[in-house]
């Protein structure tokens, strides 16, 4: 009989926070950083949605991530695409946690039968959710996208570096 820790081999515990990302928003930000508290090390696994027309290539969506931690001085934090399962790229990083937002009762109507089936299929990773705190609750990528697509100022709701990936007035502001 094997007994399942919560640690890897290196004696950490890894949390996986997978998404689309598509853009990374302030919200998402919050649970890294509070994701942080929990385990010792944190990979942002950037997904792959062939049913979604990104804003920013899934390369690019890495990369623009990344550089927020990096700018954040977050250097627990990686960042790692995949077009698996999620519990395959999960497992890939040495992950033990699944950490997933929530910012309404919707979201969790949605997140846990995915976690129960998460769960059936790997049982050595346990899902936590962590609620959006009040001042975020209302961020969503989708929203995000919309005011984008209407010209709103999406500045408020993302990281300054990602406004400037998306923002073309943005790119040629200096730093």
């Amino acid at each position: 009989m094997t007994v399942q820790t919560d640690l890897s081999l290196d004696g950490s515990r890894v949390g996986f926070y997978p998404g689309t990302f598509d853009p990374f928003t302030v919200g998402h930000l919050d649970i890294a950083r509070r994701a942080l508290g929990i385990v010792d090390r944190l990979v942002i696994g950037v997904a792959l949605n062939p049913g979604k027309v990104p804003r920013l290539q899934l390369d690019e969506r890495c990369a623009a991530i990344a550089e927020t931690f990096a700018l954040e001085g977050l250097s627990a934090v990686s960042v790692a695409p995949f077009e698996t399962l999620m519990i395959e790229a999960a497992r890939a990083h040495g992950a033990h946690y699944v950490i997933r937002g929530l910012r309404s009762e919707s979201d969790l109507t949605s997140e846990m039968p995915m976690a129960a089936i998460n769960h059936r299929l790997a049982p050595e990773l346990e899902t936590l959710f962590l609620t959006a705190r009040e001042e975020h609750r209302l961020i969503a990528s989708s929203l995000v996208r919309e005011l984008l697509a209407y010209g709103g100022d999406i500045r408020p709701y993302v990281p300054e570096n990602i406004a400037r990936r998306l923002l073309p007035n943005e790119a040629e502001k200096p730093t």
